[in-house]
């Protein structure tokens, strides 16, 4: 009773007074009409909303049916025929822009067709929705930008010794002959020595008929005539995208294939620069630099503008590259974000880089530089060899002695302090040399500390001082800088500098930094307390905490000197990780990312003196040092220059093979790889998500024994194979029919086994080539990832020259553990030919 009076409490109010009934039923007419109007405002605004965001312009590209240019029947691209065929294409785009889109809403910024059938449109939001339903467009993605991927190494990777004299018997003076890489870039300094023609007693010839490559040397501000030289055979900029966008600098944005930042230059000469070219920055030489491949061509594409990078340039750069004829195409630019309507591996970059791999051409591309963090990747597909950063042997340790006798080592490329190695200076903290009023110490901010102001400063206390800048909450949010402080000692005449950590945020990064005057950093805690009771204990104060007397004395040593010690390769903290993903959801990929690793960390390169890329440490200055998956491509690249010039029959499948499967996962003291993780100095086992195959071995790369080949139609049946793709989308994007399915994603025939979902049994297939011209007799063994057990069947094969084997991989699964594990097969040639494939697992519940 109880119960049904609560259900029913207003009954008997209903029932018995009507005028109480008719206020009740008044009040709730005026309550659904406030309703109403607030839904109908916030319904207005949103519109208002959307329809402000739907009028501001994007760039889109917008892919379009049709077969290109590059794979028609005919095969002379620059025939009449061909050149009538690229009109018919582009007057089908633009009967696609102005018959869908109202007139003066759109601007065509590019009619891709060598490559790709495609064009990039700068239009609203709403226009670009009209767009994805017109007759002939098979898809449309926004552009959302793009980010550069920011010597030694060629004797760390034992080229001078073991692989340039297997090419020639004049060793550096014919490796990378007539093999034309290209640079997707910022551009390049024609004017440095790393690019000349007239190098050494080995000039370049002009007569490029041997080469089956057509290019161009487009002129402009800092690129005039002359500055393709034989080295230098072909430079283009693309920039319809860049100019679209309302932050392009048009004083800062040189529109010419010149290198304004500094970038283009600093990777081409890693992977083609000139050899023996002296690195000599502000009188004091670091040694000397060459490129893996210093006799390659370069072919420069500058798509990245030191104020704005767009895809669509970076398409048409690609689009052009290839269909001018490269061997080898250089990514270390990238999307800045991972499509978000469509698989990662169906994005137009990735299409455009599978395209390129149809029509002949090896792409390799810098891996993203997001680590330590999971799934940081942005290279996704298994046409593209996706490169990871690690480090050399090689450091540059700077030092400070203070009086007492104690070193205390820290990094900084500068020269040592005046009078040296005898004399020292006074040391001054710089809240101890705060400026006053008056009597009254100013009130000593973060940025006093960190050495930001010359206006915080007494000149009298710091000139001729070494000072103590001490990192704070200014470089913690990245609000204070490394440059601001080196003009705060400029500016006061500061005999020296120095940052150290801070307790209160823990050790911090150091990279070498070339500094004009001393200066040094110190990012372990540990260290700066040892300075600072050093220092208190020979400061004295009055009552009132005023320093009296500075007695601390110190020097900082000579910082450019390098010093080769200690186990390497480490990969780097920077350099992105797997697994690789398939969309927005990071769902994972049955790709191993990155595929392998090469040095990126430290690597001097050619520079351009603008450098707007960094000015306060590069500008005027011909070479830098720089970290990076960017500086890890250009090794991966010139490497490949030198297979295909040894094997000029080779597939890039065949190439990209042969560098992984010869690559090595231990160190220089035969122990597992480390990787760097989150904290300042700490270091794990490395795994395939860190260094994929491993660090790149170029004396094994050049003779693998065996490959295993992969063509355009194996990725469409890959392609065809992803749980989460339709076929429909597959033809869409490529124009491929999924004509063959594999069983499973994992049955790719790629130098790698990755399986994301193992819940039971599984057989995955790889086919592998005698490369060599010898019968090899070969022995497998395996080192199952954990929760599996993997049997090879045949165990053993005798492969005859150029013929294939075909092995079967059995996968079991004998624990679910819910997580990647990582394990490897080991194939053992009989002639000394080891082949490693590695693999990568995950078991879950059935």
């Amino acid at each position: 009773m109880h119960l049904k009076q609560m259900e029913n409490p207003n009954k008997d109010l209903m029932d018995n007074n009507p005028r109480k009934l008719r206020a009740y039923c008044f009040i709730w007419l005026i309550v659904c009409i406030l309703v109403l109007i607030v839904c109908v405002i916030l319904s207005r605004a949103e519109e208002k909303d959307g329809n402000d965001d739907d009028h501001v312009p994007r760039i889109y590209s917008v892919l379009v049916e049709g077969e290109p240019l590059a794979f028609r029947a005919a095969t002379n691209i620059d025939s009449k025929a061909m050149v009538y065929e690229a009109k018919k294409i582009e007057d089908i785009h633009e009967e696609i822009l102005e018959s869908t889109l109202e007139k003066g809403s759109y601007t065509k910024l590019y009619s891709f067709k060598h490559i790709i059938n495609a064009l990039a449109v700068r239009t609203t939001p709403s226009q670009a929705k009209k767009l994805k339903k017109a007759k002939g467009v098979k898809a449309v993605e926004e552009d959302k930008g793009v980010k550069l991927m920011t010597t030694y190494t060629p004797d760390f990777l034992e080229l001078p010794r073991q692989v340039w004299p297997k090419i020639s018997n004049q060793g550096d003076r014919r490796a990378g002959e007539d093999i034309v890489i290209g640079f997707v870039d910022t551009g390049i300094n024609p004017t440095h020595p790393s690019f000349a023609a007239l190098h050494l007693t080995n000039p370049y010839s002009m007569n490029l008929s041997r080469l089956n490559f057509s290019g161009d040397c487009e002129t402009g501000p800092l690129f005039p005539a002359g500055s393709c030289n034989g080295k230098i055979i072909s430079a283009r900029f693309f920039s319809a995208g860049a100019r679209a966008s309302v932050v392009f600098n048009g004083s800062l944005d040189i529109l010419s294939p010149f290198d304004a930042s500094g970038h283009g230059s600093h990777v081409a000469s890693i992977a083609a620069g000139n050899t023996e070219v002296p690195v000599i920055v502000d009188g004091f030489s670091y040694g000397r630099a060459s490129g893996m491949a210093p006799r390659a061509r370069i072919a420069v594409y500058k798509a990245v503008y030191p104020s704005i990078g767009t895809l669509v340039d970076v398409i048409a750069a690609i689009d052009q590259a290839i269909i001018d004829g490269v061997d080898v195409l250089t990514l270390s630019v990238g999307p800045d974000k991972p499509p978000v309507d469509k698989p990662t591996v169906l994005g137009i970059f990735d299409l455009a880089m599978l395209l390129a791999r149809k029509a002949g051409v090896i792409v390799v591309q810098a891996a993203g530089n997001h680590g330590p963090f999971p799934s940081s990747v942005v290279s996704y597909s298994p046409w593209v060899v996706g490169v990871a950063a690690g480090s050399t042997d090689r450091s540059y340790p700077a030092s400070l002695i203070l009086d007492g006798g104690q070193t205390v080592q820290g990094v900084g490329l500068s020269g040592p302090t005046l009078g040296a190695p005898f004399l020292r200076h006074r040391l001054v903290l710089a809240r101890d040399a705060v400026r006053t009023n008056g009597s009254v110490p100013r009130t000593i901010t973060g940025d006093v500390e960190e050495c930001q102001r010359p206006d915080n400063f007494d000149p009298a206390k710091v000139l001729g001082s070494i000072v103590i800048c001490t990192f704070s909450e200014g470089f913690f949010n990245q609000i204070s800088t490394i440059r601001a402080i080196t003009q705060t000692a400029t500016t006061l005449g500061f005999m020296g500098f120095i940052l150290m950590a801070n307790p209160n945020f823990g050790d911090y990064v150091a990279e070498p930094i070339i500094f004009s005057s001393p200066g040094i950093l110190i990012p372990k805690v540990l260290d700066s307390q040892l300075i600072m009771r050093y220092y208190e204990e020979k400061t004295y104060r009055d009552k009132g905490g005023m320093v009296t007397q500075f007695g601390a004395r110190a020097r900082i040593n000579e910082g450019r000197n390098s010093v080769f010690a200690g186990d390497a390769p480490v990969v780097s903290r920077f350099s992105s990780r797997g697994p690789a993903f398939i969309d927005a959801n990071q769902n994972p990929l049955d790709v191993l990312k990155p595929d392998i690793l090469a040095p990126g960390h430290q690597i001097w390169g050619a520079w351009s003196l603008p450098s707007a890329f960094d000015p306060t440490f590069t500008a005027g200055r011909s070479f830098a040092i720089l970290s990076g998956t960017s500086m890890a491509a250009p090794h991966i690249a010139g490497i490949a220059a030198l297979i295909k010039q040894l094997n000029p029959s080779w597939t890039p499948a065949m190439i990209a093979s042969a560098i992984s499967t010869t690559a090595t996962g231990y160190d220089s003291s035969g122990e597992v790889m480390s990787a760097e993780s989150y904290g300042i100095g700490e270091l794990f086992p490395s795994n395939h998500f860190d260094h994929g195959a491993g660090h790149v071995n170029p004396t094994r790369a050049i003779d693998p024994g065996l490959v295993l080949p992969t063509g355009f139609e194996d990725y469409i049946s890959f392609l065809c194979s992803l749980p989460d793709i339709n076929p429909v989308t597959v033809r869409a994007t490529t124009g491929a029919w999924c004509t063959t399915k594999l069983s499973h994603p994992a049955n790719l025939n790629h130098p790698s086994v990755t399986i994301s979902a193992l819940k039971g049994p599984l057989v995955v297939r790889r086919s592998f080539q005698n490369v060599s011209n010898k019968t090899e007799r070969y022995l497998g063994s395996v080192l199952p990832p954990n929760g599996t057990i993997v049997r090879l069947s045949p165990s053993w094969f005798t492969i005859r020259a150029q013929r294939i084997q075909d092995v079967d991989i059995e996968f079991n699964v004998t624990e679910v553990l819910n997580q990647f594990t990582f394990g490897e097969i080991v194939l053992t040639g009989s002639l000394n030919h080891i082949v490693r494939i590695p693999l990568t697992v995950k078991t879950i519940p059935l």
